[in-house]
């Protein structure tokens, strides 16, 4: 979806969003209330410019608008592929965001997620999953790596694990499984400013990942072992 497109469903209050190179900033009103705005269009690599252009507008909101939501626009093809980036040291830029994004949450700003388009790899793992909660529209590609590149990686062959991913969420893409995963909360198909107000009324600052996934039986691991180590963490403490 066109972020202009989106824009006009999820602010129906109007907004002041502009787009620089693919980049998108600004501010709307949601519920009565500002917000602040941040995220990517036509599918962006992130490289260092778009990483320190998000740094930089999350820590102006933390410094000029105490408190105020941060709703992340997420549309990238994940980390830029260049060599310059690389001998940069692109990954130290992606950290940068992340704790900028950890800064703003606790510093009270509620962070709201939501996959638009596209969402791969490290760039989607320095934004929309660093929000309070993730969420998506149903036409949007998620995926970590792809199925050919996984199998180039792996040494296992495509054909086996696309029938691992025919039963098993981590395998596959797609915003369904990652919602089965817990790594999405939940599937906008109605009222996007409606859906868009909830969510910022619902987040919580706990991650609940780890949780939603056992409940929904695409993680069944994670939060047993979360459970048995913070067990094993207070019979040392005691």
């Amino acid at each position: 979806m066109n972020w202009n497109e989106l824009a006009a469903q999820l602010f129906p209050e109007g907004h002041a969003i502009t787009e620089n190179d693919s980049f998108i900033s600004g501010s709307a009103r949601v519920a009565g209330a500002d917000i602040a705005v941040v995220g990517t269009t036509d599918h962006a690599p992130i490289g260092v410019e778009i990483a320190l252009a998000q740094a930089s507008f999350v820590l102006r909101t933390v410094r000029e608008h105490p408190g105020r939501p941060i709703l992340i626009l997420v549309d990238t093809q994940g980390q830029r592929l260049r060599h310059r980036d690389e001998m940069l040291g692109i990954n130290s830029y992606m950290a940068h965001l992340g704790k900028c994004v950890d800064l703003a949450r606790r510093s009270g700003h509620t962070i709201v997620g939501l996959v638009y388009d596209q969402a791969l790899s490290g760039g989607f793992i320095t934004s929309g999953m660093m929000a309070d909660a993730c969420y998506a529209l149903p036409d949007a590609t998620i995926r970590v790596m792809g199925l050919p590149a996984m199998a180039r990686i792996t040494k296992v062959p495509e054909e086996r694990l696309s029938e691992l991913a025919a039963s098993n969420p981590v395998f596959a893409p797609g915003p369904e499984n990652y919602a089965r995963m817990g790594g999405i909360e939940a599937i906008w198909d109605a009222d996007l400013a409606a859906s868009l107000a909830q969510a910022f009324r619902d987040a919580s600052t706990t991650d609940m990942r780890s949780v939603r996934g056992l409940e929904r039986g695409g993680r069944k691991l994670a939060q047993p072992v979360v459970d048995a180590i913070v067990a094993g963490s207070d019979v040392l403490a005691s």
